[in-house]
C-alpha cells in the first residue's frame, strides 16, 4: 500500500524492457519503496535493467510477460498480487511501434500489432484492474502516445491502436474513480529511445526522463491526462481541427 506521503511501495512495470517505463519507475522511487516488478517477454535484457534499480531496501523481479497472450495476463497479474502484496502503482508501457509502410499493406503485421497495442494492453490493463478493486486503492499509468490524437497515414495502425487504448483507459479510468483507483492517460510525442532508434526526430521531440517527470507531477495532482512534453497539447488543439487536405500534406513523417 501506498505509505502516508502517497508513494507508491509496489511497482509493476508491465513492458518492463520499456526505457519509458524503467524512467517512470526511476522517477518514482522512494527510499520506502520495497518492491519493483518487471514483467517482460525479453527476461534476461530484464535482469540487466532489474540490476539497474536494485540496492539492499528495494528487492526486484523479472517475471516472464508476453503483451500478445492475452489469456495469461489475469493469471499472471493474480500470481504477482499473490507474491508480492497489493500493487500500488502499475505503468502499462508495452507497445510495437510496427513498420507503418509495411503495416498499412500487410495484413499479418498489422494484426500483429494490434493484437498487443490494444488487446494486449486492454487485456493486461483489466487484470489490474480488477486487482486493484479488490485491494480498494492504487494508480495506473497508461502510456498512450500523441499519434493517437490524429491518426497518420506514416503509420496508420499504430495510431489506431494508440487512439483506441487512449479512450479505452479514459472511460476505464471513469469508471475506477470511484473505487478508489486512480488511471493517468499519458501522451508523449517522440521519444528518444530505444523504440524510436534511427528514426527523423519530431518536433518537441523528448526524453524518457522528461516524460518520468511529467508523469509523476500528473500522479501527485491527480491529473487524468498528462501530454509530454506539455506544449503538445496546445499543437494538437489545432492539428485535430485541421481539413483533412491540409493534414495530409503536412510534414509530420
Amino acid at each position: 500500500m501506498d505509505n502516508a506521503l502517497g508513494e507508491p511501495q509496489t511497482i509493476l512495470l508491465l513492458g518492463g524492457n520499456s526505457d519509458i517505463g524503467l524512467a517512470i519507475v526511476r522517477e518514482l522511487l522512494s527510499p520506502n519503496a520495497r518492491t519493483v516488478v518487471l514483467a517482460c517477454r525479453d527476461t534476461g535484457k530484464g535482469e540487466q535493467a532489474a540490476a539497474g534499480l536494485r540496492h539492499d531496501r528495494l528487492a526486484v523481479h523479472v517475471v516472464q510477460f508476453d503483451g500478445a497472450a492475452s489469456n495469461t495476463h489475469e493469471a499472471l497479474v493474480r500470481s504477482i498480487g499473490e507474491q508480492y502484496g497489493d500493487i500500488d502503482l502499475a505503468i502499462i508501457a508495452f507497445a510495437l511501434l510496427g513498420d507503418g509502410e509495411a503495416t498499412s499493406k500487410d495484413v499479418a503485421a498489422a494484426t500483429e500489432v494490434a493484437a498487443v497495442n490494444f488487446t494486449g494492453v486492454m487485456s493486461a490493463t483489466i487484470a489490474v484492474a480488477n486487482r486493484m478493486r479488490v485491494q480498494g486503492h492504487g494508480a495506473i499509468v497508461m502510456l498512450s502516445s500523441v499519434a493517437g490524437e490524429r491518426v497518420r497515414a506514416a503509420n496508420a495502425v499504430y495510431g489506431a491502436t494508440k487512439a483506441g487504448i487512449d479512450g479505452f483507459a479514459q472511460g476505464l479510468g471513469d469508471e475506477l474513480a470511484g473505487e478508489g483507483v486512480h488511471m493517468l492517460v499519458v501522451r508523449p510525442g517522440f521519444v528518444h529511445s530505444a523504440m524510436t532508434a534511427g528514426l527523423k526526430a519530431a518536433p518537441f521531440a523528448t526524453t524518457p526522463e522528461a516524460v518520468a517527470a511529467a508523469t509523476a507531477k500528473g500522479l501527485r495532482s491527480k491529473r487524468r491526462t498528462v501530454w509530454a512534453p506539455g506544449i503538445l497539447r496546445v499543437v494538437f488543439m489545432t492539428l485535430r481541427h485541421v481539413p483533412g487536405p491540409i493534414w495530409r500534406r503536412l510534414p509530420l513523417g
